[in-house]
């Protein structure tokens, strides 16, 4: 079927729940690792259309809301036998009419960075990868009074301030659902919150993130705390490209692989700081 059939061809309809499956089937088909439970959690944190043909599922693109005036894209695929057909141009539009105007960030795959340059999207920043199985097992240190606690679901309120003062976004659903997948880490000094982690099953084992905190060396203790107990097991992060912590994940036994680009469409989120977002929830999620 030549590209312009299959354009006219193709159906776009909303995602669902139940799609979950057949999604993570075409995840698999393009290499990307996401289970069922990986693509329910993002199904239901957002919104998405997939694309069929006749009743296969070709392609899928979701986007999720961050306050009013910010979305995140991601797990934007097209099947392998109908890239090239113009598809991946029908998913961005459909979720450029969804998004309702917000400025929208995306983490581009080399394959996808052409066409989201084309719809005015601009590379600002870039993210590495770092995933293996854990050898060896970082200690934690515990600097300037600090400790560290298991994190619950009543320390949303305050995980959710942090991680809104190191990205500019109000991500609430995203760390509860995390954490209800999961578990989670705080960093305490002087009877305060001062930084966080998160960790879930994702993918071929677990994912560490978002881990937020106020400086590198409190970053390193949270890193080093989640990956206690996790010898032998398959653990993936997701950090800036050239951050120090890679050293710290490839001396634990992970290896960088891929990379990809940050992007924006519109404005960047403004970070209030103190606080830092040192490794993703995931590529997708931010």
């Amino acid at each position: 079927m030549g590209d312009t059939l299959i354009r006219d061809a193709a159906v776009l309809r909303d995602i669902a729940p139940a799609d979950a499956a057949i999604c993570a089937g075409l995840a698999r088909a393009v290499g990307w690792p996401h289970r069922p439970e990986d693509w329910e959690m993002a199904i239901g944190l957002g919104r998405g259309v997939v694309v069929t043909l006749g009743e296969e599922v070709v392609a899928t693109a979701l986007w999720w809301p961050y306050g009013e005036h910010h979305a995140t894209l991601g797990m934007i695929i097209v099947s392998p036998e109908h890239q090239g057909a113009g598809i991946g141009r029908q998913l961005m539009q459909a979720l450029f009419a969804q998004a309702e105007g917000r400025s929208l960030l995306l983490n581009a795959t080399v394959a996808g960075q052409p066409l989201y340059e084309k719809l005015g999207f601009v590379v600002c920043g870039a993210i590495r990868q770092f995933h293996g199985e854990v050898t060896t097992v970082p200690v934690p240190v515990l600097a300037g009074g600090a400790a560290v606690r298991p994190a619950g679901l009543a320390d949303l309120p305050v995980l959710e301030q942090l991680d809104q003062a190191a990205t500019g976004l109000p991500r609430g659903p995203l760390l509860r659902a995390v954490l209800e997948a999961g578990e989670g880490t705080v960093l305490m000094r002087g009877g305060e919150a001062a930084g966080f982690a998160l960790l879930r099953r994702f993918g071929r084992g677990l994912v560490i993130g978002p881990v937020v905190a106020a400086d590198l060396t409190d970053a390193q203790t949270l890193l080093a705390h989640g990956l206690q107990g996790r010898q032998g097991q398959f653990v993936r992060a997701d950090i800036e490209d050239g951050s120090p912590l890679g050293a710290m994940l490839t001396a634990a036994g992970l290896k960088p692989v891929d990379g990809v680009n940050s992007m924006v469409r519109g404005r960047l989120p403004r970070a209030s700081g103190p606080f830092q977002r040192y490794t993703l929830a995931s590529q997708a999620l931010g």
